[in-house]
């Protein structure tokens, strides 16, 4: 029968097993890249010794206030030094961390703050105003607030709460670190748009968190010391964890509270940025920057785009600017991009528009997934004709464990052994998928997810409004926006103004329409609203 039948004495031991963990990554660089800078934000520059000591003093602060293993600690942050921190600090001390979208209304926010029971939420100062609305609004026990000041970006501190440094220092920073007994248990939870009103919470594990971490410098082609540009927003799916991997090549994150032209080129000339991600919306913020905004530099800078697919248009410029981009693809419910445009040379030889519409493509797999591809609604894989749909499902280990309290969406989203994108695709010979249309009717604004579904809800409660639909309207700024078709009551007069402020009282201003059409809408024989014949009138 073979020796692997008698495994006596080959057990899991503390010697030759340790859960994954990207909390693993810090431990060692501070030993290892103890005096290189790891976290800049202006003025502010801390080596990896003094990062480690900082997120050690936020996990023991943690734990002086009462929070215990498996409590979620919950962040409304733009991407500055304590979101990055938090990203360490928080399961240090066994908490989940929830970081939470600033762009949210009130009421969303005391929904996630109730779902998620937060019991600490670190706060920036712009954003505390909202936090404590969100509070009062809560059904649960209200949480501890700790102050984020940011005198660097103009925004001063409240002083009602607690503030950050005065919390922190209360922390030790030889404090021991409590790691997790299993890989499986939960790291962080992430709130996605969904389709039916209220967000959906996605909770993900240590393991999966640290395979995308080895995963992407493979299919970044990273090397040692890049210096990385925090762009993407750390509320959006752990900012894909690139805050978790640069620790392991020894890098440096560089904050960028405020996405604008001249912050990333002057973030690339001064800092040598090499690295960073970002939805299509800041491409075409580089390409069509102004003369006075942008500033020489001699290196190729690598970027991620994704969100939404680039025009092959940005693509082609910005590639003569200085910059190489490869567009990724995933959800929140993947810890963000696991499949890639993975070039080949053979390429090279192509027309540039035929070059960028090859890099607008989803692509193939991260190596650390198992299978990612299109298939048909019987399950079965779609023909690799480049004409065929399908579904993108995927299966791996960076997939979340489920939708927390929400077992039957879990359930739904995992069925055939395959997480479901909702997203409809093609797939070309190569294997590469691009996709063709969005199931779920999602507006992806700017790199935000937007619902239809909830901007409808909003319009349906307007007075004057008999039927509506909403639909993603191309927009040179921000990739698409909400557009709103209105069917009126009969003898009302429409008002645009008027119903996109009613969305303003009920929505954050990103959901809003930004267009509002009047008329009768396309239905179905059996009364369904026919959404693709709005979208004709908008191409």
């Amino acid at each position: 029968m073979g020796w692997m039948n008698d495994e006596t004495g080959l057990d899991k031991t503390p010697a030759n097993y340790v859960p994954l963990t990207p909390l693993s990554h810090l431990a060692r660089a501070a030993k290892v890249f103890a005096d290189r800078e790891a976290l800049v934000y202006g003025e502010m520059r801390l080596t990896y010794r003094q990062y480690h000591a900082r997120v050690s003093q936020l996990a023991s602060a943690l734990v002086q206030a009462g929070v215990t293993p498996g409590d979620v600690v919950a962040t409304i942050l733009p991407n500055v030094p304590a979101q990055a921190e938090a990203h360490f600090g928080v399961p240090a001390c066994g908490a989940v961390l929830n970081t939470i979208n600033i762009r949210l209304d009130v009421d969303t926010i005391a929904y996630i703050l109730d779902h998620g029971e937060a019991k600490v939420v670190l706060c920036d100062s712009q954003f505390l105003p909202v936090a404590m609305q969100a509070i009062d609004l809560m059904e649960g026990e209200a949480p501890l607030i700790v102050e984020v000041p940011d005198p660097q970006a103009g925004v001063p501190e409240i002083g009602e709460q607690i503030d950050y440094e005065t919390f922190l220092a209360a922390g030790d920073p030889t404090f021991a670190w409590v790691m997790p007994l299993d890989e499986w248990e939960s790291l962080a939870l992430n709130y996605t748009s969904g389709t039916t009103g209220r967000p959906k919470g996605v909770v993900y594990h240590h393991r999966g968190a640290y395979l995308m971490t080895m995963g992407t410098p493979v299919t970044w082609r990273m090397t040692l010391y890049p210096v990385f540009l925090a762009i993407v927003p750390l509320f959006h799916c752990n900012g894909w964890n690139h805050t978790w991997m640069m620790p392991l090549l020894g890098g440096t994150v560089v904050c960028c509270r405020d996405v604008a032209a001249a912050a990333i080129y002057d973030a690339i000339a001064d800092e040598g940025v090499t690295h960073f991600g970002g939805a299509p919306i800041v491409l075409n913020l580089l390409v069509n920057a102004k003369d006075d905004e942008r500033r020489a530099f001699d290196h190729t800078v690598e970027v991620f785009t994704a969100g939404a697919p680039p025009a092959p248009a940005t693509l082609d410029a910005i590639g003569k600017l200085g910059f190489n981009v490869q567009q990724v693809y995933g959800l929140t419910e993947t810890y963000g991009h696991v499949t890639e445009c993975l070039w080949n040379a053979d390429w090279d030889a192509l027309p540039q528009d035929e070059q960028a519409a090859i890099k607008a493509r989803q692509g193939v797999a991260f190596p650390q997934m198992e299978d990612i591809t299109v298939l048909s609604d019987t399950m079965e894989q779609v023909p690799m004709d480049g004409a065929t749909q399908g579904e993108i499902v995927i299966r791996g280990n960076s997939v979340m464990k489920g939708y927390l309290k929400n077992p039957e969406a879990t359930a739904k989203a995992f069925k055939g052994g395959y997480f479901h994108s909702e997203d409809l695709a093609i797939q070309h010979p190569d294997g590469s998928m691009q996709i063709a249309d969005r199931a779920k009717d999602i507006i992806i604004s700017g790199g935000e997810n937007i619902s239809s579904v909830e901007v409808e809800g909003a319009l349906m409660g307007h007075p004057d409004v008999m039927l509506c639909a909403v639909v993603a309207m191309p927009d040179d700024k921000w990739g698409e926006v909400p557009c709103a078709f209105v069917e009126l009551k009969e003898g009302r007069t429409g008002d645009e103004a008027a119903l996109i402020a009613h969305c303003r009282d009920r929505l954050a201003g990103f959901k809003c329409p930004k267009k509002v059409v009047f008329g009768e809408l396309p239905k179905t024989s059996t009364g369904k609203i026919q959404k693709f014949e709005l979208r004709k009138q908008l191409t």
